[in-house]
């Protein structure tokens, strides 16, 4: 499928340079999507961050040149876009357990991770339950934080946040302040190429922002997935949209931020919403 066909043009393109500085923005491009939503999806198909996979993929082939003998560690490093020996050393022993020194001695055993391959795979799955609705523009009041290009980074960001408004009383006084729809605490991440990328904690409300921030979430049209559970059940969610939904539902990701939206926000027991942007295939 074509889906399926651009993401392993993009792996194609990761093992053409390995040698060079990969740049998320350009798998995107060549998988029709934003960098953040490549790494996201890559993710959750692969098993694998992309910059781990990346590494991974590195250092399977240096520990091939190293076990040559005659290339030496600094021109390994140099030649897989490692600044300094140290950083190399670092990556290589967090890869295959052992320095790159090492390598050289015989009987002496590495790790070998070849390239993926993305296939589609049809198996029986739980239901998912999803509408596509398509919204106007809508304005949101509320607090951000600056995403890493690197997601998984963003994992320890985004929590750190939500609790540090609850603590200190925002996420309340953001609560007071819904009045228009989508009617519940928002996160949105604002993730396209042309701007800084920022995750908000906001809702959509038409009252003053004061010293709040607002933003405007654009008009798409949207694919929303209900859910309930605790926090961890709406990664599950969202990766049985990536890995289950997409692929085979005649859409693509659009250019409009993800939002979820957070009805009932109790972290134990939250029901909650997943819109993801789309666009007909």
């Amino acid at each position: 499928m074509e889906w399926i066909e651009r993401f392993n043009d993009a792996i194609s393109y990761i093992e053409e340079h390995l040698t060079d500085e990969i740049d998320p923005k350009q798998l995107g491009q060549i998988a029709c999507c934003s960098a953040y939503h490549f790494q996201r999806m890559f993710a959750y198909i692969a098993g694998v961050p992309l910059s781990e996979y990346i590494r991974r993929r590195k250092m399977s082939l240096a520990a091939v040149d190293l076990q040559g003998k005659d290339m030496k560690i600094i021109d390994a490093a140099g030649k897989y876009g490692y600044q300094s020996p140290t950083a190399f050393n670092r990556a290589f022993q967090s890869v295959h357990g052992i320095a790159p020194s090492a390598v050289k001695n015989e009987g002496v055993s590495v790790k070998s991770f070849p390239p993926i391959t993305f296939k589609i795979i049809v198996k029986g799955a739980e239901e998912m339950n999803y509408r596509i609705e398509t919204k106007e523009a809508f304005r949101i009041v509320g607090v951000s934080v600056p995403l890493h290009q690197d997601i998984e980074k963003n994992f320890a960001v985004i929590p750190s946040k939500w609790e540090e408004i609850s603590k200190n009383g925002t996420l309340g006084r953001l609560a007071g302040m819904i009045d228009t729809p989508p009617m519940g605490v928002l996160g949105v991440s604002t993730c396209n190429d042309t701007e800084p990328w920022r995750y908000y904690i906001a809702v959509s409300t038409s009252q003053s922002a004061g010293d709040l921030e607002e933003f405007m979430v654009p008009a798409a049209t949207w694919a929303i997935f209900p859910g309930e559970g605790t926090n961890q059940s709406i990664q599950e969610l969202e990766r049985r949209i990536v890995t289950e939904w997409l692929p085979t539902s005649g859409y693509e990701y659009g250019s409009a931020p993800d939002v979820e939206v957070y009805i009932s926000p109790d972290p134990q027991n939250a029901q909650y919403e997943v819109w993801i942007p789309v666009v007909k295939k």
